[in-house]
């Protein structure tokens, strides 16, 4: 259902000479403490491995929150009373668009009849996918800074909003993040302009 609702690839005819990566299904089962089964979870990943530089991928490389940096805004809120909350980006990397030309063989599962011999042109990242977490951290980057959010200059995955005397810092850490704020009504803001 996110794959549909993310218009994450679309159906083409296999470009000469491209040999397209292979993708399989992750299962999961979650459970509560008392063991029974709550939640029944499948995840498509990309082989990513089997991506090779300069073809299916160039760059890599995404930031992360610095531990120094989440410890020193923990002290801000301790010392200021300030609110934290904490969100999780479900299906995180389908956020990220792909800048390059990424083919994948079709799902099991999903294989369309009448699109047979064709593959999946990759629009946005996967999991598995080399480039997924550079793409999805480049996304969100843009949108948050749509947002009124300023980057700090010394750590890229630390951002600050204000709006008079209401500030808000968020802290990205891969796919979670941490909302700090000494407003209530402005974290609820911001928390709905996330969604």
């Amino acid at each position: 259902e996110s794959m549909y609702e993310n218009q994450v690839w679309n159906l083409v005819d296999p470009p000469d000479g491209v040999r397209p990566i292979e993708c399989k299904w992750i299962y999961k089962k979650k459970t509560d403490a008392d063991g029974n089964i709550t939640v029944y979870k499948a995840r498509l990943v990309a082989k990513g491995f089997r991506q090779i530089q300069g073809i299916d991928y160039d760059e890599t490389f995404s930031p992360v929150a610095m531990l120094k940096s989440v410890r020193i805004l923990l002290a801000i809120v301790a010392y200021f009373d300030y609110e934290i909350w904490q969100m999780d980006v479900k299906t995180a990397f389908l956020n990220g668009m792909l800048t390059e030309d990424v083919y994948m063989t079709q799902p099991e599962g999903f294989d369309d009849p009448a699109s047979a011999g064709k593959v999946c042109k990759l629009q946005r990242s996967i999991y598995g996918l080399k480039q997924a977490s550079r793409s999805w951290n480049l996304r969100f980057d843009e949108v948050v800074r749509s947002y009124g959010f300023i980057k700090n200059t010394e750590e890229s995955c630390v951002y600050k909003k204000v709006s008079g005397s209401a500030i808000v810092f968020l802290i990205l850490y891969v796919d979670d993040i941490l909302l700090i704020g000494n407003d209530v009504t402005f974290l609820n803001e911001v928390k709905e302009s996330l969604k």
